[in-house]
């Protein structure tokens, strides 16, 4: 979910994006709820750092573009800390090493497979 701002996101608003609604229970998809104290602020619109606190929502903001962007809920903490991709050296075919970081600025579609 990509924010404007933190201060006039509505219940609607923020259900459709999440799949989470506030009920008096907390906030509730289907049949889970998540005690969430604080979440639902007295003038009916979603405290989203509340929210976002109490599902293990990543809430990242970018001053420069002034924006928002809000993550899935993860429940458990189970989020990336961080996008950066490790740089393992590897052997290609022919044996010489490569490294990740010589496709710096180009996408890379990264395949890994095992037999077990």
């Amino acid at each position: 979910m990509i924010l404007q701002t933190l201060d006039e996101v509505s219940v609607d608003d923020f259900s459709a994006h999440t799949g989470w609604s506030p009920k008096p229970e907390g906030l509730c998809r289907g049949e889970v709820c998540v005690p969430a104290p604080g979440s639902l602020r007295a003038d009916g619109t979603v405290d989203v750092e509340a929210a976002a606190a109490r599902l293990g929502m990543p809430l990242v903001h970018d001053e420069t573009h002034r924006v928002w962007a809000l993550g899935s809920a993860t429940l458990g903490g189970k989020a990336l800390a961080t996008a950066a991709a490790a740089d393992p050296e590897l052997i290609t075919r022919d044996g010489e090493p490569f490294r990740l970081s010589s496709l710096h600025g180009r996408k890379v579609l990264l395949v890994a497979w095992s037999s077990y």
